[in-house]
């Protein structure tokens, strides 16, 4: 008969595995031999006598007992780490491995300059931190949370909108001086600007303004279209176009000369942000803490504050 933990580590391994769809990916996540993984499978299965996954040499697929059983493992492991955290120091001192992931503008010119800070509060956690324009799925990389600009339309995930994504177009002097400045949105179409496209659809985000009543949508001139934010801002920096950035970013880069503002008193539709974590993984104290200081970061930023001032909203499903 197996030893309680024995039979508490295979039930989490067991969860890791639904929930990446495979062996592999599992054990990458949990960093554990892939050999270990499908061992502790294999005894669980044995001490249940009942099979709960079938496997092929292509894909890895619960069956209805093992979803059954998966659901079970999910609220047991729940308890289990509830009752951890109520008789230890881990809620005032949260420990271990974390993984988010963001954009790299937002780490680069947001959480990376506060992370002292973070560290300072929770020594005890080690943070990897994914930095990456392409949208990442959290259950089957397990990560734990992740930072997301936009309309959210994943129903797996909780999210927390902790603020808004304002756009402001600029360019590099040289550019301005080589071809003038815009006064009006429309005038972009005889300008070069830098585009942006999304990892996952591969469409250009589209330009559009507002100032008061008036909305006006352009259609760029572009003979260059990137996807990753860093790259995009450095592209404008070269001088290669005009480029519309995130407000947060702009600020920093403006006070340093590379770029200046064009097209003042015109805003962008603005994007909500979400710090979001999926909605079958038991909200640890690690991640808890760690969206709690994202939210209070980001009111730190004035470019990243609601333009109207509202209590900030309970986790909710999308």
């Amino acid at each position: 008969m197996w030893r309680d933990m024995n039979k508490l580590q295979a039930m989490e391994v067991f969860v890791q595995v639904v929930d990446a769809g495979g062996f592999t990916r599992a054990a990458d996540n949990m960093q554990l031999p892939k050999a270990t993984v499908s061992t502790l499978i294999q005894a669980l299965e044995l001490a249940l006598e009942v099979k709960l996954l079938h496997r092929t040499t292509r894909q890895v697929s619960v069956t209805a007992d093992g979803a059954a059983y998966y659901e079970r493992c999910l609220r047991i492991l729940s308890d289990v780490r509830d009752a951890e955290e109520a008789l230890s120091r881990n809620r005032a001192n949260p420990s271990g491995r974390l993984r988010v992931d963001c954009s790299t503008a937002m780490a680069n010119y947001v959480v990376i300059p506060a992370l002292a800070d973070f560290f300072r509060r929770y020594p005890d956690i080690t943070l990897e931190l994914g930095c990456s324009d392409r949208p990442a799925d959290l259950i089957e990389e397990g990560i734990d949370c992740a930072i997301r600009g936009g309309e959210l339309a994943d129903s797996s995930l909780i999210a927390r909108r902790v603020g808004l994504l304002q756009f402001t177009a600029a360019a590099a002097p040289a550019y301005l001086e080589q071809h003038g400045r815009p006064t009006h949105p429309r005038d972009l179409s005889a300008h070069h600007c830098v585009n942006y496209f999304t990892s996952k659809s591969g469409k250009n985000a589209e330009w559009e303004f507002t100032r008061g009543e008036e909305r006006v949508k352009v259609a760029t001139l572009s003979s260059l279209a990137v996807n990753d934010s860093t790259t995009y801002m450095s592209a404008g920096m070269a001088g290669l176009g005009i480029i519309l950035m995130a407000s947060y970013s702009v600020d920093p880069l403006v006070a340093a000369g590379r770029v200046e503002r064009v097209l003042p008193g015109w805003t962008s539709t603005p994007l909500p942000v979400h710090v979001v974590y999926p909605q079958n993984r038991h909200l640890s104290a690690k991640v808890r803490v760690f969206v709690e200081w994202v939210a209070d970061l980001f009111l730190q930023y004035p470019a990243l504050q609601l333009q109207t001032p509202i209590r900030l909203t309970e986790p909710e499903r999308v």
